[in-house]
């Protein structure tokens, strides 16, 4: 009967003196709420989104708005169904989503942002392809704030020789 000699490198500890071990990420778990739902935050320029996912047809609620309704644009309606495409799963989710601040495009960026998070809550094995993306990463440029004795952020008033 041969027994198996086990090192420190195969109990995962560190070697005293040596490297330590390369750390073992477990996997995650879904989280979801008593009513089924996945929760998250996106945000996008000064644009604040609340999202909620929950299995379904489809269905995308803004502000107690139809999504075609709320974001009349064609440009934001895609940018809000990128996360599904990306993921593989189109016409799956119901998603109910509130949003303030900003303008509609940031809007849309925040919801996306949203939808992004709540869905690699959901299932974390979208998790690879919605990073791969980019869409988990907050975008964090904001408007640059106007500076005294200038007329924007940057610009200056009209020069005058005489």
């Amino acid at each position: 009967m041969a027994t198996e000699v086990k090192t420190l490198e195969d109990l995962g500890q560190a070697i005293p003196g040596g490297t330590p071990a390369p750390e073992v990420e477990a996997p995650r778990e879904p989280v979801r709420d008593s009513l089924g739902r996945a929760y998250a935050t996106g945000k996008r320029k000064d644009a604040v989104a609340r999202v909620w996912i929950k299995p379904g047809s489809g269905r995308v609620t803004v502000n107690g708005k139809e999504m075609d309704k709320y974001f009349a644009r064609p440009v934001l309606q895609m940018i809000l169904r990128q996360p599904f495409q990306v993921a593989g799963v189109v016409d799956q989710f119901d998603v109910m989503a509130t949003v303030k601040g900003g303008g509609l495009s940031g809007q849309a960026g925040a919801v996306k942002h949203g939808v992004s998070k709540a869905l690699q809550l959901y299932e974390p094995s979208l998790r690879a392809a919605l990073k791969a993306a980019g869409f988990l990463t907050r975008d964090s440029r904001v408007v640059e704030r106007k500076k005294y004795g200038k007329r924007k952020a940057r610009r200056s008033f009209q020069f005058s020789k005489r």
